[in-house]
């Protein structure tokens, strides 16, 4: 039982509830009756969370990402610090590791810190989205109010923002499959949500513009430029005219791999790749990217989150459409 089940159970807002607990003159008597009356009965007891958001902020705001060597992730944490500092607030940043043990640790250490709201950067944290995965995501959610950049789950106090993931695959799918590509790789590093959303896009695009979806085409590698040239010069019978990726390395050595193959870029091979980050710009020709536009997405995670610590209704899932960048590996 948490702040989110009582405020459900009496038919106010967790700011109400929070007043109720904090005894505040802004609740008139009886709602704060009828909010006790739940909390006796359910035998609530209020924790820091319920408390913080009424009068005692500790106006700090913990960050937890995978590795902040990661260019994305390393680009979400200084737009998530700036508009955090923004606000007077203080950012707190744990690097957690992929692995499910480690995530588990760097949450509860930073749960220690007595932050007032968790920011999860990434959709690995979501794992396979089962309630084994999620759990201590769940159970953080429980402490302090927690917003997700990147993923989804549905859980009461945990509140997602995502990239339309979907949607930007599907549409560059079918202006490939519309420009005379037919045979179109797709490349991912993880079967996180985001990487599901845009393999779903991917396949539901070929489908509609009457394509097969072979799974010769879709190559899992991992987001390193030589690895995915390795793993592309392996296959010597692959061919293929186009190739889509879920993030900009995967696509760079793609690009790499079909020119040393005397391949041309964008005339044999259209290449696209995801996050419009630097790498994009440092290749030649420079990479056509889909962009998840991480600034709106950190950005609008801050200013709902503050609303919340404010008292005021948000959204439980905000989705952010993407833009392609067209730069010189495509020419549709």
């Amino acid at each position: 039982m948490n702040i989110y089940d009582i405020a459900e159970l009496a038919g106010v807002s967790i700011a109400t509830v929070s007043r109720v607990v904090n005894d505040s003159p802004k609740v008139s008597e009886k709602t704060k009756a009828k909010v006790r009356a739940v909390m006796e009965e359910q035998q609530y007891t209020p924790n820091v969370f319920a408390r913080s958001l009424g009068l005692n902020s500790m106006q700090t705001v913990g960050v937890v990402c995978p590795d902040v060597s990661d260019v994305y992730m390393a680009t979400c944490v200084a737009y998530l610090e700036k508009s955090i500092r923004s606000y007077g607030y203080n950012c707190i940043l744990y690097c957690s590791g992929y692995e499910y043990a480690d995530k588990e640790n760097a949450i509860k250490q930073i749960l220690e810190k007595r932050i007032d709201a968790l920011v999860l950067v990434g959709s690995q944290y979501a794992g396979d989205g089962s309630e084994s995965d999620t759990r201590y995501i769940r159970e953080a959610a429980q402490k302090v109010p927690v917003f997700f950049i990147g993923g989804s789950i549905r859980c009461p106090g945990v509140y997602c923002v995502v990239a339309d993931a979907y949607q930007a695959m599907y549409d560059v799918v079918s202006a490939l499959t519309e420009s005379g590509r037919k045979r179109i790789l797709f490349l991912h590093d993880s079967n996180s949500y985001s990487a599901k959303q845009k393999l779903r896009g991917y396949e539901d695009a070929l489908k509609d513009n009457g394509l097969p979806v072979l799974d010769e085409l879709k190559i899992f590698a991992q987001n390193k430029i030589r690895k995915v040239y390795e793993i592309l010069s392996e296959q010597k019978d692959l061919e293929f005219d186009a190739a889509v990726a879920t993030d900009d390395g995967l696509a760079v050595g793609v690009l790499k791999y079909a020119r040393s193959r005397n391949l041309s870029v964008p005339e044999d091979v259209n290449i696209i790749g995801y996050n419009n980050s630097e790498l994009a710009i440092c290749c030649e020709p420079e990479l056509s990217s889909i962009d998840s536009r991480s600034d709106v997405l950190c950005k609008a995670a801050i200013d709902s989150m503050m609303r919340l610590l404010s008292g005021q209704p948000i959204r439980q899932k905000r989705v952010v459409s993407c833009r392609f960048v067209k730069r010189h590996t495509t020419n549709f």
